[in-house]
């Protein structure tokens, strides 16, 4: 089994956040790939399904984002999971809005679900790192992540949040390379050719005017061809 962790605070006060754009991931997983429902455990809501092959746990803890440890070392416990069967989807300050990245391990960087799992558990789990920018201040930072996204945000919010669901079975296969190309199509889909189609180049030749061709007559030639 694999568990897949989104991290945010519980409540309908938070659910608009951008801290908790951990747990709008996993919800969106959950509601395309047919996740049963959520359900109280391992205090927080888990939904159980399939991504692929792979036996999945999607989890919320409801803890506070401070103590997100003690749900998710309750989960491992009773499943008897491996730290690399974990994958904790999180805001990230330091990446632009729309970015993602996936990381194994390393430190927490003063976020403060992080610290706790990383706490509870050590730090060899998963990362996936979801962007939402950073306030120009740093003594705003708590305010900039507990407010809600702005309305500007909303389309590139959706764009990831689909792309995090379409690579979400390339995520639990531990294939991180599959997984970053299923997100960068939503996120940054390449652009169309410059050139124009062979059948596109043809009408656009045919609508062009003929080109005019040299007038070789000489002075006398016109006059006497203007009075045939």
């Amino acid at each position: 089994m694999k568990l897949l962790v989104g991290l945010g605070n519980p409540g309908a006060k938070y659910a608009g956040n951008r801290h908790n754009i951990g747990f709008m991931a996993v919800d969106r997983i959950a509601a395309d790939h047919g996740f049963g429902p959520w359900k109280a455990a391992f205090k927080g809501e888990v939904a159980e399904g399939r991504l692929g092959a792979e036996k999945v746990l999607l989890l919320k803890p409801g803890t506070f984002m401070n103590l997100s440890g003690q749900s998710v070392q309750a989960v491992m416990a009773f499943y008897k999971l491996d730290l690399g069967d974990v994958t904790v989807l999180h805001d990230e300050l330091d990446l632009a809005p729309g970015k993602c990245r996936v990381k194994q391990g390393g430190g927490h960087a003063g976020h403060n679900g992080l610290r706790s799992i990383s706490g509870s558990l050590g730090e060899g789990y998963n990362r996936v790192r979801l962007g939402i920018g950073h306030p120009v201040h740093k003594d705003a930072v708590a305010a900039y992540v507990l407010h809600d996204f702005a309305k500007s945000d909303h389309d590139w919010l959706e764009d990831l949040l689909h792309g995090l669901s379409e690579g979400a079975t390339h995520l639990a296969a531990g294939d991180a390379q599959k997984f970053m190309n299923a997100v960068a199509l939503r996120t940054a889909p390449p652009r169309s050719s410059e050139k124009p189609k062979p059948e596109a180049k043809a009408a656009e030749d045919a609508a062009k005017p003929a080109p005019a061709t040299e007038d070789r007559r000489n002075p006398m030639q016109k006059l006497l061809d203007r009075f045939r």
